[in-house]
């Protein structure tokens, strides 16, 4: 699945309060217009169209390529949207917002769709997991903190949320919907935006980690004295290295220059473990064991006994120390490997015609810019607003991909 991906820097202040009243005019008029062409359920894939939802926002009139772009369309489209007239409801924002979901959700569909409460419940689980998976899941350096769901009469909905790395100062957007969704744990997302790929980014949602989840959940449902065990065990090797660390990264390099006969305390060979293990460093990949465990969360997994990686990622508290305790334990004892690959795969902000370093998605580009410029022309608004719009898509486009067009 292509992953498009856009750079997003923080940038501090507030939209004006004039600006504001202009997007959110704009906003709802564009949106309506959509609806009222293709249907409420087109509008909320446009939405997680990462590209798309970029050019909308550069259209309302914002930053075009401001991490702004996340809070404020969302903001503005929460004020604009009338269910009554586009027939969609958003919950959640920014912030202490995002969190409101849970209250949002059932107020919001039992009041405008009179949705039944196992469609509600499929709602509420949607917003908490794609929460969970991009927060533990993914550990890729970024803390959500906005969080959004769009959904119609019907149940079908749309995540937009954005994390932030306090080192860098980047944010990145992670866009779901629940169209053709198959699973939260395997590839899930419509697209990520961000302007680079993240080294030594666990990516349990990865194709390649299949293997690696399936031994998690047994670990996960295994008795709990054998998890601290194997965990014990991989920080008193790493100790006796040099320098002293409790990463992991130590245990491999070492590992060459140790008797590959040595055994756990169940008889288990890691000679042939830690031969394997020895290459994962010419990938650039970081193995550390995190410092602090709740050894409740795994007595709590223990008596649930989940079925799949999608239960136990589920259950309340197994956050990203969980995550990655059990995959590292799955990867370096039982040798099943994890996904250490950013699932960032592509970057349009300096792509080439010829594909290199990253190629552009021309084909979902143009039908974006097409799309919105007809629903810019068929908008209720004074033709200068419209002129202005059409515009800011126009410049956005040349911003974007001017240097790569031929």
């Amino acid at each position: 699945m292509d992953f498009s991906t856009i750079n997003l820097p923080l940038h501090g202040g507030h939209a004006p309060p004039y600006l504001i009243r202009r997007m959110v005019k704009l906003s709802g008029s564009i949106s309506k217009v959509i609806i009222e062409e293709y249907g409420q359920h087109e509008f909320l894939m446009r939405l997680a169209d990462p590209l798309w939802f970029q050019a909308f926002g550069c259209v309302l009139g914002f930053d075009w390529h401001s991490s702004g772009v996340t809070t404020v369309v969302t903001g503005v489209l929460k004020e604009s949207i009338n269910e009554n007239v586009h027939g969609i409801s958003i919950a959640g924002g920014k912030g202490r917002k995002s969190t409101e979901t849970k209250n949002e959700i059932p107020k919001l569909a039992e009041k405008h769709y009179n949705l039944s409460s196992t469609k509600i419940d499929e709602l509420l689980y949607a917003s908490k997991m794609t929460a969970k998976i991009d927060n533990a899941a993914i550990q890729d350096s970024y803390s959500l903190y906005h969080h959004a769901i769009f959904f119609d009469k019907n149940g079908n909905w749309t995540v937009v949320q954005q994390g932030m790395n306090p080192n860098t100062k980047m944010a990145r957007r992670y866009h779901w919907t629940s169209d053709n969704l198959k699973s939260f744990v395997y590839e899930p997302h419509v697209g990520i935006i961000d302007d680079k790929k993240i080294p030594n980014t666990l990516n349990m949602t990865s194709i390649d980690s299949i293997e690696n989840q399936k031994i998690c959940v047994e670990l996960a449902k295994s008795d709990i004295n054998y998890l601290k065990s194997s965990v014990y065990k991989i920080k008193e090797i790493t100790k006796n290295f040099q320098p002293r660390t409790n990463t992991l990264d130590s245990w491999i390099a070492e590992a060459s220059v140790m008797d590959n006969t040595i055994s756990d305390d169940n008889g288990y060979d890691l000679g042939d473990k830690k031969r394997k293990s020895r290459d994962y460093l010419n990938d650039g990949e970081h193995y550390e064991m995190p410092f602090k465990l709740d050894w409740n969360i795994f007595r709590k997994s223990y008596d649930i006994q989940p079925q799949n990686y999608e239960d136990l990622i589920s259950i309340p508290g197994f956050g990203p120390a969980s995550v990655r305790a059990l995959s590292l334990i799955g990867e370096i004892i039982f040798g099943t490997k994890a996904s250490w690959q950013d699932p960032v795969k592509f970057n349009f902000a300096h792509g080439g015609k010829d594909g290199v370093p990253y190629p552009i998605a021309r084909k979902t580009y143009d039908k974006s810019i097409s799309y919105l410029s007809s629903a810019i022309e068929g908008a209720e608004i004074q033709r200068e607003e419209r002129i202005d719009a059409l515009k800011k898509l126009s410049e956005y486009s040349d911003r974007m991909f001017k240097p790569n067009r031929q």
